[in-house]
């Protein structure tokens, strides 16, 4: 859609949804997680552009810069080292104000994001990923 024009992907391993996007009229910022795997060197063999953060500190950029922000495992990866609602606040500030997220998580992260989510007035929808006998993982 025209709507999407900026696209983060907050917990990136090796690009993967820059690469599923790559025929899209869109940017992807592909950001690693710099307590995390160092796999930035793969997201730049694959052509793509990223860069390294600390979710627990400010994302160096403009605020209000992307159009849909997408997270998997950002919350679980990095819960024992900051508050998820820090995190949340950071999102909400580089997030447009017609902004979308898409967070994939632990069920226990995903209804907890909701319910701070909703407090500061996002509209949130939970949904089963593909693999939903497991239960692992919501959207």
């Amino acid at each position: 859609t025209d709507k999407i024009r900026n696209v983060m992907d907050m917990n990136t391993l090796y690009g993967g949804l820059a690469a599923a996007l790559i025929d899209d009229p869109l940017w992807v910022m592909n950001v690693v997680s710099s307590y995390g795997l160092n796999s930035l060197n793969v997201v730049y063999d694959r052509g793509l552009i990223g860069t390294y953060n600390d979710w627990c500190e400010a994302f160096s950029t403009y605020p209000r810069t992307y159009d849909l922000l997408h997270l998997d495992g950002l919350f679980s990866a990095e819960s024992h080292r900051c508050e998820m609602k820090y995190v949340l606040l950071e999102m909400d500030r580089i997030l447009r104000p017609t902004g979308y997220v898409i967070m994939r998580e632990s069920p226990h992260f995903v209804n907890s994001v909701k319910n701070l989510a909703t407090g500061m007035r996002w509209n949130c929808h939970q949904r089963d990923t593909e693999d939903a006998k497991n239960g692992d993982e919501k959207l």
